[in-house]
């Protein structure tokens, strides 16, 4: 059986409790919600400096340098049977005669087979950087004769005879003998590194 409480200290609670309600909202009626999220802001904001400013401005106008010395314009086309030979001025005749000859021990290869003309300017550059960088002297780059070229025009072979030379750490360079590739590869010597030359030196000296 459910029992109803009638008690009158209860009720006037209740009464009182309702009338302060609406009183509390009379007084609010012309309170606004604030439409935030109910988060503190911890961040600091960030000041930018005149000089931080500056400093972006330069990073848009300005472009990434390249530190690629390669030509990437237009060079004079050779065909497949055109043999590459250069050397810097000093190089023994005799030292030039061995490279000719493929009588150095190939050291480490570079195959272009099959790169655009950019990846392969790329690759260049990495590739003599790299044999300074171990002390290699004595390399071989496959560049491809071009013989399935409509025009005849040994694309790859054309430029690396223009991007040789302008190696300073490229002392030399001949067409590869046949059963190194022939006219499809070439020969490079390779300058010695600052740590191998003061070997050297400490070598000598000591004797």
């Amino acid at each position: 059986m459910v029992k109803f409480l009638s008690n009158p200290v209860i009720n006037c609670n209740v009464m009182t409790t309702k009338d302060e309600r609406l009183s509390f909202l009379e007084e609010m009626k012309d309170v606004r919600r604030i439409r935030k999220p109910n988060r503190a802001e911890v961040s600091t904001p960030r000041e930018l400096t005149p000089g931080h400013l500056e400093r972006q401005r330069a990073a848009v106008e300005s472009p990434i340098r390249d530190k690629n010395p390669l030509t990437s314009d237009m060079v004079e086309p050779l065909t497949a049977h055109d043999v590459l030979s250069w050397q810097r001025p000093g190089i023994q005749h005799g030292v030039f005669r061995k490279l000719r000859l493929g009588q150095y021990p190939i050291e480490a290869r570079l195959d272009l087979h099959r790169m655009t003309v950019e990846q392969a300017r790329r690759e260049v550059f990495t590739f003599v950087g790299d044999c300074v960088r171990y002390g290699l002297r004595s390399v071989i780059i496959l560049h491809g004769k071009g013989e399935r070229n409509p025009d005849g025009i040994a694309q790859l072979k054309s430029y690396l005879a223009k991007w040789l030379p302008e190696l300073a750490d490229v002392m030399a360079f001949h067409s590869a003998q046949r059963h190194h590739g022939g006219t499809g590869a070439v020969y490079v010597m390779v300058r010695k590194s600052e740590r191998d030359k003061q070997n050297n030196r400490e070598l000598h000296g000591s004797r």
